[in-house]
């Protein structure tokens, strides 16, 4: 055991998790790729968790934060604060949301915080609706809506939570359904839960693409039936964007816009790669929304002025170099590639994804049960052919999450599908 990771265990909770039996040191990173502290390259297809969304040490962002930080580093939100108000007009422009309003936290799970915070005030109810399997931080609030086992680590909240099928296409119930009697059995099953809730709900809170819980997916339209429902009741909609957003389900910029018939939600939570590291997350909601609380508020972290010029120093190049597209079609290839090899391994239950937002699901051979020990022994043999990838899915964790960042090149993304499939290979 290194020194390091011996310090680590000495002076960090036991529950702070590492991956690798012999966890790796990161000391730098160029494009797609970062290296060890002993010197070992590896294509980074994980990202720091989906954080390093355009590339590592994009000289755009560097210089705009070294910059900033050579003027001055913090303020808070007691104070005029320009990179944070120029921001906010490009996110609450790309938003989608009319008349919106933009707050700045640190985080996805602040970020959410945030949200319910807004929505419970505004609706004066502390009924959420969540859906099943799904992730929304660590936080006592966000855990009390988070409907992952593996990751919820109480059941004590400051919620009432009332969990929701639909998140998980291809497991559960109705599974067995076509897509459009699949949304027409959630959306039954939405409505009699309301039918059994005494006073009113406050909002639905539903990631478009789970991102913890294995990048499982709904079919595509299935937020637009629940928001038929959410409206005759006056029940909010929030949209976790937190892995989401910025284009990396190649076919949209945000998630929610798979689901959008009906028109934008009311709140949107963004985070991890808009600060391309930097951390940043934040809220976006109609202004009566957004204003309905009635007491003092700042944020002393929040709007930074060094991390909102990361941010749309990262926002710009992301739209000026069509990165979204980029996702769109690199990431196809790459599913493309990744189900091929697939269609050989019989411990391979699905590949899935949209865009740079990849899944592959592991199972025991000629069984539908879950396998995690096969997805913690492919994660070892990638990262030993020098690929980092990560996993997750339900409390079993077998499924192997890919989220390069959106730069990745065609070459890159076969590189990274080679070394996958030689570790999937050795099930």
């Amino acid at each position: 055991m290194s020194d390091l990771y011996a310090r680590h265990r000495a002076v960090l909770p036991d529950w702070l998790a590492l991956y690798y039996a012999d966890p790796i040191e990161l000391t730098h990173g160029e494009g797609r790729y970062v290296w060890g502290a002993d010197g070992t390259r590896y294509l980074d297809f994980f990202g720091g968790i989906l954080t390093t969304m355009t590339a590592h040490a994009l000289p755009e962002v560097t210089k705009a934060v070294s910059e900033q930080a050579g003027r001055i580093i913090h303020s808070s939100t007691l104070y005029l604060d320009r990179p944070m108000i120029d921001l906010a007009e490009r996110v609450a422009s790309l938003s989608g949301i009319p008349d919106a309003r933009v707050f700045f936290t640190t985080s996805g799970t602040e970020a959410n915080d945030a949200a319910l915070l807004l929505a419970t005030t505004y609706r004066r109810s502390n009924q959420i609706l969540a859906m099943r399997n799904s992730y929304h931080g660590r936080s006592f609030s966000a855990v009390g809506i988070t409907g992952n086992r593996g990751w919820s680590p109480t059941s004590l909240s400051p919620l009432q939570t009332l969990y929701v099928h639909g998140g998980v296409r291809t497991r559960g119930p109705y599974a067995h359904l076509s897509d459009a009697e699949f949304t027409a059995a959630c959306v039954a099953d939405l409505e009699d839960l309301l039918g059994q809730v005494r006073g009113g709900v406050a909002a639905l809170i539903a990631e478009p693409i789970q991102g913890v819980g294995g990048f499982t997916a709904p079919p595509d339209g299935l937020y637009a039936a629940f928001r038929e429902v959410l409206d005759r009741h006056g029940i909010l909609w929030i949209t976790d964007e937190v892995q989401t957003g910025w284009g990396r389900t190649g076919d949209h910029f945000w998630g929610w816009q798979a689901h959008g018939e009906s028109g934008p939600p009311d709140l949107l939570t963004f985070a991890k790669g808009i600060g391309n590291g930097m951390s940043i997350g934040g809220v976006v909601a109609r202004a009566e929304v957004m204003n309905c609380l009635d007491a003092n508020s700042i944020s002393t972290f929040g709007g930074s002025p060094v991390t909102m010029a990361a941010g749309l120093a990262n926002l710009t190049y992301l739209l000026e170099h069509d990165l979204q597209g980029n996702a769109r079609r690199v990431g196809g290839l790459l599913i493309e590639r990744l189900r091929a090899v697939a269609a050989q391994i019989p411990g391979v239950r699905e590949v899935r994804g949209r865009g740079l937002m990849i899944g592959v699901e592991l199972v025991k051979p000629g069984t539908d049960e879950a396998d995690p020990d096969a997805a913690t022994a492919v994660l070892e043999a990638a990262r030993a052919g020098g690929l980092l990838i990560g996993k997750g899915g339900g409390h079993n964790t077998s499924v192997l999450r890919l989220a390069p960042p959106l730069s990745l090149t065609v070459a890159e993304a076969e590189e990274g599908a080679g070394i996958l499939e030689q570790a999937l290979r050795g099930l």
